[in-house]
């Protein structure tokens, strides 16, 4: 498996986001089975695991920690806090209090003594970004983590947040069916040296090309919400998966390789990371990493990309609405 960087933090050039075996996609695969595609992951190479307090209620990062205890120092792990916005953070100092009985939790439930790398899920708009900058660099300065990182910030937040304490990451939707942060994040991350690690690189399954029409969704599968999975569409959105599948087909590989290798291309400090709960598809996706497209084929994907409408999309409302309702 290639190598990247994210600023100073050395991964896999496609990391394993582990949401789904405890969150977000319906029942999975019970937890001898998840821990052993976890580390079958790393036996295929994958050294950037990515999970978060929130998946699960904990569960997740306490699969996540036993599956990778016995090669935890092989590893990068990432996880992410939430302070919810009803908090009683008033202060830097409450607001580092706060964080820090976070992290001291996820460490347990870990079963380790530091963090790779650690992300606000998601920012807090009640709690200046400065604060929490501040709070990470105590927390770097501790050791409890070595670097930290945003979740669907602003252009802006990004820029007060690194000039506090530098950030490492940020990790935010983006998927050749999702570019919104091309037009300003991404640019920014560029100029700062700041990663960028993509989340639902996949679109949710949509690029695989294997959705049905008629597919159900059921229980905490966020795709009971996510408009591109609306029957219509589907169908609307055929264009683009012709699209893929004619560059993929030239290329031996998957319409999912396709789209992960063309995101790799784009930038050199993209990191994707695709999750999956079947061996075959972690394999395709981590196999990504070697299809290897040429500029003309980039540049001619771009070009064609120009006239591809995408009809619907995924938002943090929805999503939360239906984790109301499945909590």
């Amino acid at each position: 498996m290639k190598k990247r960087f994210l600023r100073d933090l050395e991964v896999s050039s496609i990391g394993f986001g582990c949401m789904g075996f405890s969150h977000g996609y319906g029942s999975g695969p019970d937890r001898n089975e998840s821990i052993k595609l976890i580390r079958q992951a790393y036996d295929l190479g994958c050294t950037f695991f990515d999970t978060a307090e929130v998946y699960g209620h904990g569960s997740n990062e306490e699969l996540v920690g036993e599956s990778l205890k016995p090669i935890r120092n092989n590893v990068k792990l990432a996880t992410k806090f939430t302070i919810q916005k009803d908090s009683a953070v008033t202060s830097k100092e409450s607001t580092l209090q706060q964080i820090r009985t976070h992290v001291e939790a996820s460490l347990k439930r870990l079963g380790t003594d530091y963090i790779d790398l650690y992300y606000q899920h998601r920012v807090n708009k009640d709690i200046p970004v400065e604060e929490v900058a501040f709070s990470m660099g105590e927390l770097i300065k501790e050791g409890k983590i070595r670097a930290w990182g945003q979740s669907q910030s602003t252009e802006e937040e990004i820029r007060r947040a690194h000039a506090v304490t530098p950030l490492t990451a940020i990790q935010s939707e983006y998927s050749i069916m999702e570019r919104m942060f091309e037009k300003d994040v991404i640019p920014a991350c560029e100029e700062l040296g700041i990663g960028f690690v993509p989340f639902s690189p996949l679109a949710s399954g949509f690029l695989s090309g294997k959705i049905e029409e008629d597919t159900k969704y059921e229980g905490d599968d966020v795709r009971r919400v996510i408009t591109r999975f609306d029957r219509d569409n589907i169908v609307a959105n055929q264009p683009l998966l012709d699209l893929i599948k004619r560059f993929a087909e030239s290329k031996g590989a998957t319409l999912a390789q396709i789209s992960l290798a063309w995101m790799l291309h784009k930038k050199d400090f993209i990191v994707p990371i695709p999750g999956s709960r079947k061996l075959e598809r972690i394999q395709e996706n981590l196999g990504a990493a070697d299809v290897e497209l040429t500029e003309d084929e980039f540049n001619q994907i771009e070009k064609e990309l120009e006239n591809v409408q995408i009809f619907g999309n995924r938002t943090d409302e929805d999503i939360a609405k239906l984790k109301d309702m499945n909590d």
